[in-house]
């Protein structure tokens, strides 16, 4: 008989459409196949103005005055974890990062001192900026997209996430 279809009796593999096929290679222990999918690409950053990089440098260096006196203490006289010393700002492409400086004083310590970015602002042209902070896996979490330049910096002055540690 040639329009014999198998029952719950008799496998057959034969698969019929692309998720069968998926189904069978991991029952049969095959590697599933990789497809090529389209990325565009990244689109270009808008440049950044002179003058916004001279504003945002006066008003972030504003904020690290605030910040060092709020989060830079004397070091402790028997310290027994890494203490912050300084924070300093840094343009790098279209990114304004703030970062801290730890002085690590321990006799085995690899360096003794070692910098950390904890805040970033990504220019998306307008005058209006992403910012992200530095989770602990040492990947960048954005938490607010398209914020002028002065709610972006009370963001970092107020916001937990933006704090260095």
């Amino acid at each position: 008989m040639n329009n014999h279809r198998p029952d719950s009796t008799h496998h057959a593999i034969t698969p019929h459409n692309k998720a069968e096929k998926i189904l069978i290679g991991i029952v049969m222990g095959k590697q599933q196949l990789k497809q090529w999918v389209y990325r565009p690409p990244k689109p270009a950053s808008p440049p950044i103005p002179d003058a916004l990089k001279a504003e945002v440098g006066a008003k972030a260096e504003y904020l690290v005055v605030t910040l060092k006196s709020t989060h830079i203490k004397p070091p402790p006289p028997e310290p027994q974890f890494n203490f912050l010393i300084d924070i300093w700002t840094k343009w790098y492409r279209g990114y304004f990062y703030f970062c801290g400086t730890y002085a690590s004083p321990f006799k085995n310590a690899l360096s003794p001192t070692f910098e950390v970015r904890f805040a970033r602002m990504e220019y998306r042209g307008n005058r209006q900026f992403n910012l992200a902070y530095m989770r602990h896996t040492e990947q960048w979490h954005e938490v607010f997209v398209d914020v002028p330049l002065d709610e972006a910096l009370e963001a970092i002055r107020t916001e937990p996430y933006f704090m260095p540690m």
